[in-house]
C-alpha cells in the first residue's frame, strides 16, 4: 500500500534544530502483547487472560496466551534492539506476573524475569523505561472488589509500585505510571470493549477519579522515596479539530477537547480536574466525589513529564442531544466499516476531508503531533517523552523472508520530522518512542495488524517457529538513531 502524507514536509523554519544529544530514540512494547507464558513461573491470571476467553470480544478470538514468547526469547529480542542501536526500550511489568494475587505475596520468579531483562537492556547500553501498568490488572483484584471501582485499588497499585520501584530503581531511571488511562477507562467502561466490559457512566467516572488517585500515589512514593530519575504518565491524545468554522462545530471541538484531553491531563499535570468537565458531570448526576484529602494527593502526584501516545487527531462536528453515541469501531482491517461516534449534545467525531487513513480508519496525520505537542508545552509546561508512535498494517513476508514496508518508513519520518518541527517550535523533547519493535498481539486486532521492525512470523491460527525477520523499516530506523535524526529530511 501507498500513503501519501499531508504536512510534515512543510517547513515555516529557515532552518530545524537537531535533535538533543541524548535523545531517546526508542520503540516499546506491553507486557501482555508480547509475554506469553501466561500462566508459567507463578503468574497469576489479569483480567485480560479472562476477557479475551469471552467469544467475540478479540479478532478471530485471539489470545495472549503464547503472543510472541518474549519472555522466553527476551535476550534474542534484546540483541536485536541492540543491533538497530536502540537509546531505550519502553515495555511494562505485569503486575499479576510479580504479585500473582495483586496483593499479598509476590512471586520472585516473576520479579527476576524482569531483573533478566533490565540487566540485558543495561548490557548493551539501552535505556530501560518501565511502566508499572498497562491494561493488565490482576484478576484477583476484580473479583476482589472490582479493581478501579474500589480506593482500595489506590493501596494495592501504591503497594506494588514500592516493591518494584526499591526492586528496580537502582537501574531503571524512567518510569511511565499508567499506560492510557483515558483508554482502559474509556473502553472498559464506555465502549464495554475492553475489561471489565460494561456500559455505566457512573461506574466509569469512579473509576477514573481511582487511577487519578493510584496514578498521584504511585509518584508520590516514587518521591518519597528518594529515587533518582524521573516518573509521569503516558496519555493517548488525539488533538481534536473543528470539522470547519461554523461556531457550533468549533464549540464541538471545544468540547472534544475538555472531555478527551483536559479531563486528563490537568489531573496529571495540576491536580484539578477542569471545571466545565465537572460541572457537565455533577448536572448529569455521574461525577465522582472528590474529597478534600483526593485533592491533596492529586496535587501532590504531579509528574516529571507528560508521556504522550499519538496515532491520530480527531475532527468533531456540532452532536445534538439526540445525536450519535458510541460507534462501531473497526476492529478487523476493513477499511470503511468505523461509524461515527460521540456525546450528544457535546460533540461527534466525523471523517477529516483533508486526510487520509490506514486499513483501520486510523486517520494519518503527523502535523497533528506537532499541534498536539505544542498544545501540551503550552498548556503545562512539561517536558513531553513520546511513549507511542507507529504505523499498523498488514505485511508481507517475501519468499526471501524479507518485508518491505516503506509506508511504515513513510508514515514514521514523517511523523519523527514533525518531533523535530516541534523541538524547534521550543517543546523539550526527551525521546520518541516507536510502536512497536517486534510485532505483536493487537489487543482487539489479532495478530494482522503489525506495528513492529520486526516481523514475527505468526497468525491468529498458527504460531508456527514465532520466527524473527528484519523489515526494511528496521534498517531505516537504525540509521536515523546513529545519525540522531539529522538524516530525516
Amino acid at each position: 500500500m501507498q500513503y501519501s502524507f499531508t504536512g510534515g514536509a512543510t517547513m515555516e523554519h529557515k532552518r530545524l534544530k537537531g535533535f538533543p544529544e541524548d535523545f531517546l530514540w526508542g520503540s516499546a512494547s506491553a507486557a501482555y502483547q508480547v509475554e506469553g507464558a501466561w500462566e508459567s513461573d507463578g503468574k497469576g491470571r489479569s483480567v485480560w487472560d479472562e476477557f479475551v476467553r469471552i467469544p467475540g470480544k478479540t479478532f478471530k478470538e485471539t489470545t495472549g496466551d503464547v503472543a510472541v514468547d518474549h519472555y522466553h526469547r527476551y535476550k534474542e529480542d534484546v540483541a536485536l534492539m541492540a543491533e538497530q542501536g536502540l537509546k531505550a526500550y519502553r515495555f511494562s511489568i505485569a503486575w499479576s506476573r510479580v504479585i500473582p494475587q495483586g496483593n499479598g505475596e509476590p512471586n520472585e520468579a516473576g520479579l527476576l524475569f524482569y531483573d533478566n531483562l533490565i540487566d540485558e537492556l543495561i548490557s548493551y547500553g539501552i535505556e530501560p523505561i518501565v511502566t508499572l501498568y498497562h491494561w493488565d490488572l490482576p484478576q484477583s483484584l476484580q473479583d476482589q472488589y472490582g479493581g478501579f471501582e474500589s480506593r482500595q485499588i489506590v493501596k494495592d497499585f501504591t503497594d506494588y509500585a514500592e516493591l518494584v520501584f526499591q526492586r528496580y530503581g537502582d537501574r531503571v531511571r524512567y518510569w511511565v505510571t499508567l499506560n492510557e488511562q483515558n483508554v482502559f477507562i474509556s473502553h472498559g467502561y464506555s465502549r464495554a470493549s475492553h475489561p471489565p466490559g460494561v456500559t455505566d457512566s457512573k461506574r466509569m467516572f469512579l473509576a477514573n477519579h481511582h487511577a487519578n488517585l493510584v496514578n498521584a500515589s504511585a509518584i508520590a512514593k516514587f518521591r518519597e522515596l528518594g529515587l533518582a530519575g524521573k516518573i509521569g504518565p503516558s496519555f493517548a491524545y488525539g488533538p481534536n479539530y473543528a470539522l470547519d468554522a461554523s461556531p457550533k462545530n468549533v464549540l464541538a471541538a471545544e468540547n472534544a477537547e475538555e472531555f478527551n484531553a483536559h479531563l486528563w491531563m490537568d489531573v496529571y499535570a495540576w491536580g484539578e480536574y477542569p471545571p466545565i468537565v465537572m460541572n457537565y458531570l455533577e448536572a448529569n448526576g455521574i461525577a465522582p466525589v472528590v474529597t478534600t484529602e483526593d485533592q491533596k494527593l492529586l496535587k501532590k502526584g504531579t509528574p516529571d513529564f507528560m508521556g504522550v501516545n499519538y496515532y491520530q487527531t480527531n475532527t468533531n462536528a456540532y452532536n445534538p442531544l439526540d445525536g450519535v453515541s458510541e460507534g462501531k469501531m473497526n476492529t478487523t482491517g476493513q477499511k470503511g466499516t468505523s461509524e461515527e461516534s460521540g456525546i450528544p449534545g457535546l460533540f461527534k467525531t466525523v471523517t477529516n476531508p483533508h486526510l487520509e487513513k490506514t486499513n483501520w480508519d486510523w486517520e494519518i496525520d503527523p502535523t497533528g503531533l506537532r499541534i498536539g505537542l505544542r498544545r501540551i508545552a503550552s498548556r503545562y509546561h512539561l517536558p513531553i517523552l513520546i511513549t507511542e508512535n507507529g504505523l499498523g498494517e498488514y505485511d508481507k513476508l517475501t519468499a526471501e523472508n524479507e518485508i518491505h514496508d516503506q509506508y511504515r518508513i513513510d508514515y514514521l519520518r514523517a511523523h519523527a520530522l514533525a518531533v523535530q518541527e516541534a523541538i524547534t517550535d521550543g517543546v523539550e523533547m526527551l525521546g520518541y518512542c516507536t510502536w512497536s519493535f517486534t510485532d505483536l498481539l493487537s489487543w482487539l486486532n489479532g495478530y494482522q495488524k503489525r506495528y513492529g521492525f520486526v516481523y514475527v512470523d505468526r497468525d491468529e491460527t498458527d504460531e508456527k517457529e514465532l520466527a524473527r525477520f528484519k523489515k526494511d523499516s528496521f534498517y531505516w530506523y537504525k540509521d536515523v538513531i546513529a545519525s540522531n535524526g539529522a538524516n530525516l529530511e
